[in-house]
């Protein structure tokens, strides 16, 4: 036997912008961060509930790229698409996406650019990746959520088999713009969805960073726009550094840190037919994890106290009763997102708890026990 053996190493830069009004005439950070010797095909994708809440968007994204064109070329008006989980649950979107792509002639050096929420912004980032294997994707994420955690990363994909993200690619994106304008039309629920990412990074990341949360708690759920922007960036810059210093970008391992509280949060919005919304299922998973943790000696009782008050005060749900969903054998439902995160990654069974505020830790197994009586001690908590 023998064998040639190469270590491979690529390096990706990982951009992230901040802007406001990146579509005015004189806002040039869009075509400065894209530019390229030669002119390059765009195509425009935008969630059709953005395109309804900004009447003008689509009319100032045309301008814009025309008023660049020896840079761009915009193949065709902005296409507006659905956005939410259900874009996720269907694979009609990415054989749209694909064949515009086709249709008009675009390479790997041509542009799809997503504007929208996270699950818009998976499926799109899923169709630019296997496109000729990779054409250059661009995020615009247009949710406190995904400007905070899930736009600024570098997976993505689509459900399937009932299972969250079952289909899907790592590939980062050729860049990140965060425009804080574009989330001036939200509803308060989808504006303050985002916090709970911010919790979860600041809970197993940085202390001081969830003191500053509890601090700003009145002005975050009052959308103080200096609050927000605050909560974005730092929310933003700690999940990129995670990314780029964890030593596991691509999750070849079994441990995804970044997705405390999300082994229940995934099963949640499947057992509720996603009725319930990401950002209210991680805040739920959250809340399940810190009892747990506390419940099983590794974290302090007012330290749990904390995360749960905090979560309550930015206007989270920390329990639902389709946590109590029962199969036939009167098992909860909720403990099989344990076997099916397992299997997501692959391996020992990985799970990230809390050991302190600003430090999480991982541990490998779970007691079923344990976790029902953390489940019923929130739904007590609930109606107390």
């Amino acid at each position: 036997m023998s064998v040639i053996q190469r270590q491979i190493e690529v390096r990706w830069p990982l951009r992230v912008f901040f802007t406001e009004n990146i579509f005015a005439p004189d806002n040039l950070i869009l075509r400065d961060a894209l530019a390229d010797p030669a002119p390059r095909k765009v195509l425009v994708v935008i969630d059709d509930g953005l395109a309804q809440a900004n009447p003008h968007l689509e009319k100032n994204i045309a301008n814009y790229f025309s008023q660049h064109a020896k840079n761009f070329s915009l193949v065709r008006p902005p296409l507006e698409v659905p956005g939410g989980e259900a874009a996720k649950n269907s694979s009609t979107l990415i054989g749209n996406l694909l064949e515009q792509m086709h249709r008009h002639h675009m390479d790997r050096h041509a542009y799809l650019i997503a504007i929208g929420g996270g699950a818009l912004l998976d499926v799109a980032g899923f169709a630019a990746a296997t496109a000729h294997r990779g054409v250059r994707h661009v995020r615009i994420p247009t949710t406190t959520l995904a400007q905070a955690d899930s736009g600024v990363g570098v997976k993505n994909g689509i459900n399937a088999f009932g299972k969250k993200n079952f289909i899907g690619t790592f590939a980062p994106p050729f860049a990140v713009f965060n425009d804080f304008n574009l989330l001036a039309t939200l509803k308060p629920e989808d504006k303050r969805a985002g916090y709970v990412e911010a919790v979860k990074v600041a809970c197993i990341r940085d202390a001081k960073f969830f003191a500053e949360l509890e601090s700003n708690a009145d002005k975050l759920i009052s959308f103080d726009a200096t609050a927000m922007k605050q909560l974005i960036r730092r929310s933003a810059e700690l999940h990129l550094d995670h990314i780029a210093t964890g030593g596991d970008p691509f999750e070849t391992g079994s441990a995804r840190p970044l997705d405390f509280g999300h082994w229940a949060a995934h099963k949640l919005e499947q057992v509720s037919s996603f009725q319930i919304s990401h950002g209210a299922a991680v805040a739920i998973g959250l809340a399940l994890d810190v009892v747990y943790s506390r419940h099983v000696g590794l974290l302090a009782a007012p330290a749990c106290e904390r995360i749960l008050q905090l979560l309550q005060k930015l206007g989270f749900h920390i329990f639902a009763d389709a946590l109590l969903n029962a199969d036939d054998t009167n098992r909860l439902n909720i403990l099989s997102g344990l076997e099916e995160f397992r299997e997501h990654l692959g391996g020992e069974l990985t799970i990230t708890l809390l050991n302190e505020i600003g430090r999480g830790v991982e541990v490998h197994e779970m007691d079923s026990v344990k976790i029902v009586a953390a489940i019923h001690e929130l739904r007590d908590r609930k109606n107390d």
